[in-house]
């Protein structure tokens, strides 16, 4: 085999063959006994192979690395050259076939001689091609010879038109989708996509016209070889002549006048002295009333053209002021400062470019040097600056505010402050409405609890619970037939009943709930044997101090920390109270008729804020910082978990109807929680501007749908919610009311508020003046009412205006002397059965019934009367601090009517000046 391999010969060269397919290369992969030594020997048989020869080097190579069973046999080399042979000498006889046809073609004749009938030679030429290649190089290969009518209108026929023959051109077959799908892979020379509108077969194009067609897209010549811009040759100036073209001599006709053109000029001459031709002249009237000359505006019937649809008008200058008049106003005059510091400023940083000057006429105004230049900005801001057509809406802005009631169709609601109650040292912490809504409870920082006569402000009780702590929770029980007070300093509960303000019968209620716990607890309870006791979290038991039990404090329950927050059961048996300074105990429910104290959380999320019961069902509320937790006490589960996004949450309260609850925050926001809705906020009021530290509901919601809230700012913000029982619903919220008046102090202001259970007042606890309770008049607007003076005097009369602190206006008012000896009760002329209401320092003692008015003498008439107010009620002068003004009107032409005196002369207003010297401050 190695002999075989050396004797090999480096072919001849030969043209390239098509390349035959890879298992055709290789014989199947079958290379035995193709290659032998009998075949090597023949020296002058060449045989061409596909592809490159390559050198001996690498044949040797591959041969090398053959194995045994890869080395082809002598009789499979021989077929394969046998093969290549045929197929060359195949290719060798079509080729030469082929161009021995051609050959023949051009040099046979177009005729053939045939013999006619009388037996001569005939020349018979061939069919001449009907093409235009000789006549027309530009005229293509019409086929179709239909002309220019449209192929539409063979849709109907199954063919396209007829050729020059006039036989019909069948409509071409269309192919199907995959046949476009290769004929766009496969892209034909001169495809171009298009069809041919007289053929209907696609158009092809040669190259030529595609490079025609290219230049003239890409704006070029399509001549080949053409420059549209050559290079200019100065024929005549780029070289310079030493000699002229032509030295031929000028004609004379150049210097001589031309005899033509004087023959011209004399001719018309001669017609203008004879008339015939007439200078220009203005038509006259006659000429112009010629009836057969139609004169007629061309544009009589033009309309103006409307603008674009897009069209946008350039913006206009701004009319002129009055620092541009050439006689400006002398204030608009610049003095030497203004003009030296306009001067020096940049031309950018000035107001205005120029300086106002004044003239003292219109015809001595210079001008303007900045004309121009002005001008031509104009014009680059109209062709150069974009404009922006700016869609306005056209909506107005009350459209999109919420349809709310108006506030004076909600009345009544609290406007005026009423009654001031004061007495406590220090901030006043937290207030309380008995459920009788006769009494006020306030706790303070002087540790004591008070108890104040709603209507008119005096002190009926006060007890001193601690002298270190503050009292931070005031509670009265929530039934009508004890009289229980529950207040919270520092660790301790204390149960009070006010001795001196109940009946023997609410007294003794009052200590039979407070010591049936005695009873429940002296009875043993059952333990497990051995089992440690353990210790409890509260002790119930009598205060220690005889001087507190004297003063109706009956009961004491204490804890590990510093309570907050109390808050009763509807029925009277649970209060719930919150020491956030614990941990698993700061939520406890007590049982006052039990003494026992529950802790039922083991653990709570966060730190515990407030905690409320649910007016209706066994639910329990619980406040975090962040969330607010809905517990169910009968099943023991939680029940629903509110998230409100306040940051810390300082106040809750829920809804008499049990649906909604009311959520007030640190961070300045008052959230109305719909529970039927989300666990989201239904709504985010957001008006104070510091923290809300207290928010509440009128516990009488369906006649009063009011709430409020108390903030630091020192306000408070009334507000109408109208909750509908049908769910499909929302609850309706409108602001009413800002009250204002508190004093801010320490960054503290109204720190509690708490609603009357059945009027419309609002008695709220500040951190520096004592509570003050606010109440509405506006519902006595226009109506006769009873206020009693200091001086002991009972003025009546219709109530006109008024305002939140300083005036009443009474108009058509009598006034009658009441002796402050005289008891108010028994004297004759003292009004029996009016119900009180009580302005700011005012008794005002309700309507006035038509028996009342009947019964009043007219007689004692007082008009411009300024009086101090005062409540009198068993011989008892109550400390009113500040007084009021109130002014009583009495028009002339009613007192005459009536047979009224005039008005006070200077003594009886001496002596009523008198009356209004300040009182002095009884003892509490």
């Amino acid at each position: 085999m190695v002999l075989a391999t050396q004797n090999r010969k480096r072919k001849a060269a030969s043209r390239e063959e098509p390349a035959l397919p890879p298992r055709e290369e290789l014989a199947n992969g079958n290379l035995e006994g193709i290659l032998s030594e009998g075949d090597e020997s023949d020296d002058s048989e060449e045989v061409e192979f596909d592809g490159e020869d390559e050198d001996e080097e690498d044949d040797e190579d591959e041969e090398e690395q053959l194995d045994s069973d890869e080395i082809p046999s002598e009789d499979d080399e021989q077929d394969i050259r046998d093969q290549l042979r045929n197929l060359k000498t195949t290719d060798s006889k079509r080729s030469t076939n082929a161009g021995a046809d051609e050959d023949d073609e051009d040099l046979k004749p177009n005729y053939t001689v045939t013999t006619d009938a009388n037996g001569n030679e005939r020349y018979v030429y061939r069919e001449i091609d009907p093409v235009y290649d000789s006549d027309d190089s530009d005229a293509g290969d019409a086929k179709n010879t239909i002309g220019d009518i449209p192929l539409s209108f063979y849709d109907s026929y199954p063919h396209i038109g007829y050729d020059i023959n006039g036989k019909k051109i069948m409509r071409p077959a269309k192919g199907e989708a995959l046949d476009a799908l290769l004929d766009s892979i496969e892209l034909p020379e001169g495809w171009t996509g298009l069809t041919d509108p007289q053929t209907g077969k696609p158009l092809e194009l040669s190259r030529d016209e595609l490079e025609v067609l290219r230049k003239l897209t890409r704006n070029e010549a399509p001549g080949e070889g053409y420059d549209p811009y050559p290079d200019m040759v100065e024929w005549f100036s780029s070289k310079t002549e030493i000699m002229p073209l032509s030295a031929a001599p000028e004609p004379k006709r150049r210097f001589v006048p031309s005899k033509h053109e004087a023959k011209r000029v004399m001719k018309i001459v001669r017609a203008i002295k004879e008339g015939r031709i007439k200078p220009w002249k203005e038509p006259s009237e006659e000429d112009q009333q010629d009836d057969d000359v139609q004169r007629y505006d061309v544009w009589a019937d033009e309309t103006p053209r409307a603008d674009h649809a897009m069209n946008m008008p350039a913006p206009k200058l701004p009319p002129p002021g009055y620092a541009e008049s050439y006689h400006p106003p002398p204030e608009y005059l610049p003095d030497a400062l203004e003009r030296k510091a306009w001067e020096q400023a940049d031309e950018e940083d000035r107001e205005r470019e120029y300086l106002p000057t004044d003239h003292s006429a219109l015809r001595r105004v210079p001008g303007y040097e900045k004309f121009i230049k002005e001008r031509f900005e104009r014009c680059l801001d109209l062709y150069l600056a974009p404009r922006v057509r700016r869609s306005k809406l056209n909506i107005d802005p009350e459209s999109l505010l919420p349809k709310l009631p108006s506030p004076d169709d909600l009345r009544p609601f609290p406007t005026v402050c009423a009654t001031l109650y004061r007495g406590h040292q220090g901030r006043v912490r937290c207030v309380s409405v008995s459920p009788t809504g006769t009494f006020i409870a306030s706790g303070g920082d002087d540790g004591t609890v008070r108890v104040w006569e709603l209507l008119s402000g005096r002190q009926l009780y006060s007890v001193k619970l601690s002298s270190e702590e503050a009292v931070n929770a005031v509670k009265w029980r929530p039934t009508r037939d004890t009289l229980i007070i529950a207040a919270a300093a520092g660790e301790t509960v204390y149960f009070i009943t006010p001795l001196a303000l109940c009946s023997p019968e609410i007294e003794q209620a009052s200590k039979d709930v407070i010591d049936a716990g005695f009873g429940y607890a002296a009875k043993p309870a059952t333990t497990n044997a051995g089992a440690e006791r353990k210790i409890p979290s509260s002790v119930w038991s009598r205060p220690e101090s005889q001087k507190l039990q004297d003063q109706g404090v009956l009961l004491t329950c204490t804890m590990r920390a510093t309570i907050k927050v109390i808050n009763w059961h509807r029925r009277g048996d649970y209060l719930s109270t919150v020491s956030p300074a614990a941990t698993s105990t700061a939520v406890a429910i007590h049982t006052l008729t039990k003494h026992l104290t529950q802790h039922p959380f083991r653990r709570l999320k966060g730190i515990a804020q407030t905690c409320s019961f649910h007016p209706t069902k066994p639910l329990f509320f619980v406040a975090t910082r962040q969330s607010i937790r809905l517990y169910d006490l009968q099943q023991q589960k939680l029940d629903k978990e509110l998230k409100p996004g306040a940051r810390w949450i300082s106040s809750i309260d829920v809804h008499p109807g049990g649906d909604n609850l009311l959520v007030g925050s640190y961070d300045r926001r008052l959230l109305w929680h719909d529970m039927d809705l989300a666990a989201t906020p239904y709504k985010t009021l957001r008006y104070h501007q510091k923290a809300i530290r207290s928010v509440r509901y009128h516990p009488n919601s369906g006649q009063y749908p009011l709430f409020a809230d108390a903030s630091d700012d020192g306000s408070l913000q009334i507000f109408h919610g109208k909750v509908v029982g049908d769910s499909l619903e929302n609850a309706l919220i409108v602001p009413l009311k800002v009250l204002k008046g508190h004093k801010v102090t320490g960054e503290l202001g109204v720190l509690d508020v708490e609603w009357h259970p059945r009027e419309p007042w609002l008695p709220g606890a500040n951190a520096l003046r004592p509570s003050a309770t606010t109440m509405s008049l506006n519902q006595y607007m226009n109506k006769k009412i009873l206020i009693i003076t200091v001086d002991g005097r009972t003025l009546m009369g219709t109530l006109v205006s008024c305002d939140q602190v300083t005036n009443l206006v009474l108009k058509d008012t009598i006034e009658r002397v009441i002796r402050p000896q005289d008891d108010p009760e028994e004297s004759s002329e003292t009004p029996h059965g009016l119900y009180m209401i009580r302005g700011d320092n005012v008794v005002v003692c309700g309507l006035v019934d038509e028996a009342m008015d009947s019964s009043i003498d007219w007689t004692k008439v007082r008009g411009e009367v300024i009086g101090s107010t005062k409540h009198v009620s068993n011989q008892t002068t109550g400390h009113l601090g500040r007084y009021i003004k109130v002014t009583i009107t009495a028009t002339a032409q009613s007192a005459a009517e009536r047979g009224r005196p005039a008005p006070w002369d200077e003594e009886a207003a001496a002596d009523t000046q008198a009356a209004l010297r300040p009182l002095p401050v009884p003892d509490t």
